[in-house]
């Protein structure tokens, strides 16, 4: 029997444990972890909930006010307020979530974020193209840098532009396009490193999946929230599930 070298074999089970973690599905909290009591969604206390269970990730969405101010709310309505974008920060100061918390600042979500483990999945929301669009990534990247979390932040975008800015100024921070409609290929050659689509869109292009690992990109789906679909996506392998139910899913992939 040929001898293999000790250090040969530590290595080669270290590629297979590398190879083997990164085909396993993982869970991103979507709009943090916010169905439990006194909650709501892009809150600080989902973003903690989150915190609080072996997710990924949590996804949380940005739009910037009228007068240049970067929030965390899904818009573009928020309680009274029929667009936020089109809203002074003092008038979106006013609100209260449905929890009794005031509608967070970009900092101050990121100031909390910074405390935990997991990875922040931060959705730019459309801003109009052109100057105002340009202003919210440049915004955006810069609050990241600042608050130095590169190594936490992860971009997405319906916007193209933005998310091919955002790969541009941010190198060192993963961007995945959430369209749809642009397969691989295409998405890698303008420097984008993710898909990040609806569910139904893989179910129509599941061959994207190994066209996206072959070329060393990810692939996320949203929003799985029932059992059956849970368990069609983690049987496609897909890397990443964004859901409103992470615990679900963490206790269907054991």
């Amino acid at each position: 029997m040929k001898f293999i070298p000790k250090t040969l074999i530590i290595c080669i089970l270290c590629f297979t444990s590398l190879y083997s973690y990164a085909q396993v599905t993982q869970v991103v909290a979507h709009r943090g972890y916010w169905d439990t009591p006194n909650n709501n969604q892009n809150s600080i206390t989902a973003l903690k909930r989150a915190q609080s269970i072996p997710v990924y990730g949590s996804e949380f969405d940005v739009n910037m006010t009228s007068d240049g101010v970067m929030i965390v709310s899904h818009g573009p309505k928020l309680e009274t307020i029929a667009d936020v974008q089109k809203a002074s920060y003092k008038e979106v100061k006013k609100l209260r979530l449905k929890n009794g918390e005031k509608v967070p600042t970009l900092k101050e979500y990121l100031k909390q974020g910074k405390k935990g483990d997991i990875k922040l999945i931060f959705e730019l929301k459309v801003h109009p193209a052109g100057e105002k669009e340009n202003i919210a990534v440049k915004k955006s990247a810069d609050m990241v840098k600042k608050m130095k979390l590169q190594d936490k932040v992860e971009f997405i975008s319906f916007s193209l532009e933005a998310c091919k800015q955002l790969a541009q100024l941010m190198p060192e921070c993963r961007v995945q396009y959430l369209s749809g409609k642009i397969p691989p290929k295409e998405l890698k050659e303008m420097g984008i490193m993710g898909l990040d689509y609806h569910y139904s869109q893989i179910q129509k292009n599941p061959q994207w999946i190994e066209e996206a690992h072959n070329l060393g990109m990810i692939v996320n789906v949203w929003t799985v929230n029932k059992p059956e679909l849970i368990k069609e996506m983690i049987d496609l392998k897909v890397d990443f599930i964004t859901t409103d139910a992470p615990e679900l899913v963490l206790e269907m992939l054991k």
